[in-house]
C-alpha cells in the first residue's frame, strides 16, 4: 500500500488520488494508525488546543467505526479529526476530481450564488434554500463540524470552498450520490427555483467556465500572483498581490522594479496593496516592495493603503502586520482568515 500524507504549515494534509476511493477497511486502518503516530512527531505543538488522550481516543473512535465507512464517510471523519486539534493550518486536503459547477458568497442575508453553469445563468445572485431537503442552517451546522468556527471569516471562506463538493456533502450526509445535487434557490421576487446539478470532472469550481457575478471589479481584471494598473485619472496605483508565491517566469524582484519604475514615472498620489483574496504562501516574498515602499514618499498617512478580507491568510496576514506595525499604513477591508499568531513554515512528511 501507498499512502502520502503531507503536514503543511508543520500539520496535516492527506492527499489521495481518484484511486482512493476504493479503499479497503485496511487502508483506512493503516492511514489513521499512521496518522495517529506520526502527527504529534512532526507537528510543532500538536496537544495545545487537545490533550494526546482526546486525539488517541478520537482516532480510535473513527477506527472502531472503520467497517461502515465508505470513502466519503472517512474523509468527513478525517476532517473532524483535524477540527478537534484547534489550529487553523490543520487541516485535510484530498485530491478531489468532481465538483459541483456553482459557487456561492456569504453575506449577512445568507449564501448566494455567484458562479453557475450557463444553462442556470438565470440563478445568479439568487439565495441558496437548501440542499437535497435539507435546510442552510443545518448545512451551515454540519459544515461546522469539519471546517473550524472561531473565526468566522475562515468558516466561511472554507464553506464557500467546500460547499460544492460533491464528496464532503456526502460524507456529512447532505446528498445520497456524488453525481448530483438537488439545490432549491429564492429570487428577489420570493419565490423560489428547485434544480439538479450534476457533478463535472475538477477539484475546483474556481476554475470552472462558469458564468459569474462580479466580473468587472479591478481586482478581477487580470491573472497572476501579483501585478499593478496605475489610474491616470485618479493618480492611484493599484498592486494586487493575491499569491505570497514567485511566478516561475516573472519573479518578483523583476515585478518590485517594474512598479518603482513606474512609480518614478508616473508620481502617484496614492498607492493601494490588495491583500484581499491571498491565502499565503511565503511570507518573505514581499520583502523588496517593503523595504523600498518605506523608504518612498508614499510611506504617510493617507498614501498608503492595504486592503484585507475574509480570505486573506496565513503569509499575507503575516504581511499585513508587518506593514501595519512597520509603515504608515491604512488597513481597510473585513476580518482576515488568519489569525496573527499562527504558524507559517512548511513542513512536508511522505510516507509511502
Amino acid at each position: 500500500m501507498k499512502r502520502t500524507i503531507l503536514p503543511i504549515l508543520f500539520f496535516a494534509l492527506c492527499s489521495f488520488g481518484s484511486w482512493a476511493q476504493s479503499l479497503s477497511k485496511e487502508d483506512f486502518v493503516q492511514d489513521l494508525e499512521f496518522l495517529k503516530k506520526t502527527l504529534p512527531e512532526k507537528h510543532t505543538n500538536l496537544f495545545a488546543k487537545i490533550d494526546r488522550a482526546q486525539f488517541e481516543n478520537k482516532v480510535d473512535q473513527i477506527l472502531m467505526r472503520s467497517n461502515s465507512l465508505d470513502w466519503d464517510r472517512f474523509i468527513a471523519e478525517l476532517f473532524k479529526l483535524t477540527v478537534s486539534i484547534g489550529d487553523e493550518h490543520t487541516f485535510i486536503e484530498v485530491d478531489f476530481t468532481k465538483t459541483l459547477p456553482i459557487q456561492f458568497e456569504v453575506f449577512k442575508e445568507g449564501l448566494f450564488v455567484t458562479g453557475i453553469d450557463s444553462a442556470h445563468s438565470s440563478l445568479l445572485n439568487s439565495k441558496l434554500e437548501s440542499i437535497n431537503g435539507h435546510p442552510v442552517s443545518e448545512v451551515v451546522t454540519r459544515f461546522k463540524e469539519i471546517i473550524l468556527h472561531e473565526n468566522p471569516s475562515y468558516f466561511n471562506d472554507h464553506l464557500v470552498h467546500h460547499l460544492n463538493n460533491p464528496v464532503l456533502l456526502k460524507g456529512l450526509g447532505l446528498i445520497d450520490d456524488v453525481s448530483k445535487a438537488i439545490f432549491v434557490f429564492s429570487t428577489n421576487k420570493e419565490q423560489t427555483t428547485k434544480i439538479s446539478l450534476a457533478s463535472v470532472a475538477g477539484n475546483n469550481a474556481a476554475k470552472l467556465p462558469l458564468v459569474r457575478s462580479g466580473q468587472s471589479l479591478l481586482s478581477k481584471k487580470k491573472a497572476g500572483n501579483y501585478w499593478f494598473e496605475y489610474s491616470a485619472d485618479k493618480k492611484i496605483l493599484y498592486f494586487n498581490y493575491s499569491q505570497c508565491r514567485e511566478m516561475p517566469n516573472y519573479p518578483f524582484a523583476k515585478f518590485n522594479d517594474e512598479l518603482f519604475a513606474s512609480i518614478n514615472e508616473h508620481k502617484p498620489e496614492k498607492i493601494v496593496l490588495d491583500l484581499r483574496y491571498n491565502s499565503g504562501g511565503n511570507s518573505g516574498i514581499l520583502e523588496p516592495f517593503t523595504e523600498q515602499i518605506k523608504q518612498s514618499y508614499l510611506n504617510q498617512k493617507n498614501k498608503f493603503f492595504v486592503l484585507i478580507g475574509k480570505t486573506t491568510f496565513s503569509s499575507a496576514v503575516m504581511n499585513a502586520v508587518d506593514l501595519k506595525r512597520n509603515l504608515n499604513i491604512t488597513l481597510i477591508g473585513q476580518p482576515s482568515a488568519g489569525l496573527i499568531n499562527g504558524y507559517g513554515e512548511v513542513l512536508s512528511l511522505i510516507h509511502i
